[in-house]
């Protein structure tokens, strides 16, 4: 009988969690040594912090020197069920925040801090001491989701599938059934007048008012069921961007909303198509609004057939190298993160047709994708380059 112990052919550290600062200039690493800081283009290290222990789950405040820290993975560097607000300048912790149960997300402003446990979420004025301004209850949450803009903050309602919207300034809070089974994915647009949701079916992301609440639009990823990873804007608020565990990017193009232009298109910059690209996928404009042509038109057809589609996708990489998966056999999920994996296809957009797509893992990848228009002005989405961030 072998009774050797089996050979860790891993080498380096891990990634357990990525996410975008506000703009998608620099991504921040959670780590199952401590945490880095990566500028998002080029895909380069800027800050490297070894604390020989895991951080899982790391939040940027734009550019600033702050950063909010949860510890994770099998040697947590924190209690799980405390925020430790970094300021990186100083290298020590500033604000310390601590909870009953475990923190899933926190997200920063220059004004808030707001943090997302199991069934609430907690907002704090971003002061010395910190001030608790109010605590809202949620159904169950554990992947964390949780959105803030300039003056809204949406997370899970009561019920599943219900989004609670709260303005900032005054407070006032509004519901909004957004779906009929468990939220998965949400996010508000850079304007703040759209809100975007996706349920744990992951078929449909609905558009909604942030101004009325009301649903402007309904756009299909697919037919079959699928986890959503990431929903994200671009920076003029026109295009939508969802991954999923399909590994399918998709491009969308919004509805109107009620008194806001969309005049801001990226056509006239929109690049033409390289050669050299690695992976396209298109459509025109009618094949977005119809992609089953005259199908579309036919009365009592199921909506399948009449709902918008992508005009755009390709595919980006998802998966470990099986030999090192971090989660190990009996697939017991990681202490400290979200959904109890290494979060993948994490969305930003870099400018109005620049889509960066990055993931977790011993494997993490940074991948680069360009909103191009072929010869012949159909609409193409390009992997233009990647990258394994930790050189691994």
């Amino acid at each position: 009988m072998n009774t050797r112990p089996a050979i860790d052919e891993s080498t380096g550290p891990v990634s357990l969690a990525v996410a975008f600062n506000q703009d998608s200039s620099c991504f921040s690493v959670g780590l199952d040594t401590g945490f880095c800081v990566f500028t998002s283009e080029p895909c380069k290290l800027k800050v490297s912090r070894d604390f020989n222990a895991g951080i899982g789950a790391s939040e940027m405040l734009g550019r600033a020197n702050y950063i909010a820290l949860v510890g994770g993975g099998k040697q947590p560097k924190f209690p799980q069920n405390k925020v430790i607000i970094w300021d990186d300048n100083r290298q020590q912790a500033v604000i310390t925040l601590e909870f009953r149960s475990p923190v899933h997300r926190v997200r920063l402003s220059r004004s808030r801090i707001v943090v997302a446990l199991q069934n609430s979420v907690h907002v704090y004025a971003f002061s010395s001491p910190p001030e608790k301004i109010s605590v809202f209850e949620t159904a169950d949450n554990s992947l964390g989701i949780c959105c803030l803009g300039s003056n809204i903050i949406a997370f899970p309602g009561r019920t599943p599938g219900q989004v609670q919207m709260v303005e900032i300034t005054t407070g006032n809070v509004s519901i909004i059934p957004a779906h009929s089974t468990p939220l998965k994915a949400m996010e508000i647009s850079p304007d703040g007048a759209v809100l975007a949701t996706a349920s744990e079916i992951g078929t449909l992301i609905r558009t909604f008012s942030t101004g009325n609440c009301a649903r402007t639009g309904e756009l299909r990823r697919g037919v079959d069921h699928a986890d959503i990873y990431s929903i994200a804007f671009s920076p003029n608020s026109t295009l939508l961007a969802v991954t999923s565990d399909k590994a399918t990017l998709h491009i969308f193009d919004l509805p109107a909303v009620a008194g806001h232009s969309r005049n801001g298109s990226i056509n006239s910059n929109r690049p033409h198509r390289n050669s050299n690209s690695f992976s396209t996928s298109g459509s025109s404009e009618e094949n977005t609004q119809h992609k089953w042509g005259i199908l579309g038109k036919i009365p009592l057809l199921p909506r399948v057939f009449s709902d918008i589609y992508s005009f755009a996708s390709a595919h980006f990489e998802t998966e470990d190298n099986p030999q090192t998966e971090l989660r190990g056999t009996n697939n017991t999920p990681i202490p400290g993160i979200p959904g109890g994996k290494p979060s993948k296809g994490i969305i930003g957009w870099r400018d109005d047709y620049t889509i960066l797509v990055i993931g977790a893992g011993r494997d993490g990848r940074w991948e680069k994708f360009i909103l191009g228009e072929g010869e012949d002005g159909r609409r193409l989405l390009v992997r233009s380059g990647w990258k394994r961030y930790l050189g691994n």
